[in-house]
């Protein structure tokens, strides 16, 4: 199996041909004089060969080093170029973003404060992809994910924007129909629509100030992995659904949907910006967090805004 070459030797040897001295070089490429000199003897190793002729008084080029220096020097530029290019491009507002965001919420809220950003940043690309499923942020190469929910802990880094409200919501027509629930235990007499992604499944959980927990398993009619997909059964009194509040902000204050057992808690989530782990992200990429982030909390159904961490 062949090795990979050395180029970190083969950079410090064009450095040391180009000052004349390992000092020298070890000062520029701000190393010890000790590992400017190894790496010499590594590719001397490698090569068998001799680089360069030694005295006390002076340090020359043999043939061998004569024959790799240009080769070697081109390493050298090379690298100083491409890592120039990078700290720029990471550090210039333009180039590719790549966000994953739920679909009921990326397109009614995400898509709608992407045009002014865009007109903002001209130079940067966005590509959002839409999917309630839970997405693979590095194997899948995005740069950030929209995500609801209460996240386990990962590798990943999260910035908690907002508390979201998940309601039991149905319509005015339901309710004259089947009456309202005031206990969890009662849902099991009702009709229910059911968002299939829900980490609670069919088994519903409550809580409520002073008598803590329930869980009641559901029956539902009806259901979809998209909660968007339940609002015309939803509106039209075919069932009750737990619902985002940011999905059902507008019907609660047309009065079209009603929420019911408002003193029993559905479980928390939250709505957060997810980032693959490493500190250091392109300045795009930091100015879309920010900008997502000051919108969102404008949000009416997120005016109790909590941030637990900083991106």
């Amino acid at each position: 199996m062949s090795r990979l070459p050395d180029l970190e030797a083969w950079a410090i040897f064009a450095k040391v041909a180009e000052t004349g001295s390992f000092a020298r070089a070890a000062n520029e490429l701000s190393l010890s004089q000790a590992t400017v000199s190894k790496a010499i003897s590594r590719l001397e190793a490698r090569t068998k060969t001799v680089l360069f002729h030694r005295t006390s008084r002076r340090m020359s080029l043999t043939e061998s080093g004569e024959f790799a220096l240009d080769r070697a020097t081109r390493i050298l530029d090379e690298g100083e170029a491409v890592e120039a290019a990078i700290a720029e491009h990471s550090t210039s507002l333009q180039g590719l973003i790549r966000v994953s965001a739920p679909m009921s919420f990326g397109i009614v809220h995400l898509a709608p404060m992407l045009p002014e950003f865009m007109a903002t940043y001209p130079d940067v690309t966005l590509d959002v992809q839409f999917n309630d499923e839970m997405v693979d942020l590095i194997g899948s190469r995005f740069d950030l994910a929209l995500r609801i929910s209460s996240l386990e802990s990962s590798s990943l880094l999260a910035r908690r924007l907002c508390p979201v409200s998940v309601l039991l919501v149905g319509a005015p027509a339901y309710f004259e129909r089947h009456g309202r629930p005031e206990h969890p235990r009662e849902l099991a007499n009702h009709r229910t629509l059911q968002y299939s992604n829900s980490c609670s499944g069919e088994n519903w959980r409550f809580h409520h100030a002073r008598h803590g927990e329930f869980t009641q398993a559901v029956r539902a009619q009806l259901h979809a992995n998209n909660a968007d997909a339940l609002m015309p059964a939803l509106l039209a009194g075919r069932g009750l659904a737990l619902q985002a509040e940011f999905l059902v902000w507008e019907e609660l204050q047309k009065g079209r949907l009603e929420v019911v057992m408002q003193d029993w808690q559905a479980e928390p989530v939250a709505l957060h910006i997810v980032t693959p782990p490493g500190r250091r992200r392109p300045a795009r990429v930091q100015a879309l967090i920010s900008y997502l982030a000051e919108r969102m909390a404008k949000q009416p159904w997120a005016q109790k805004n909590e941030n637990d961490s900083r991106l």
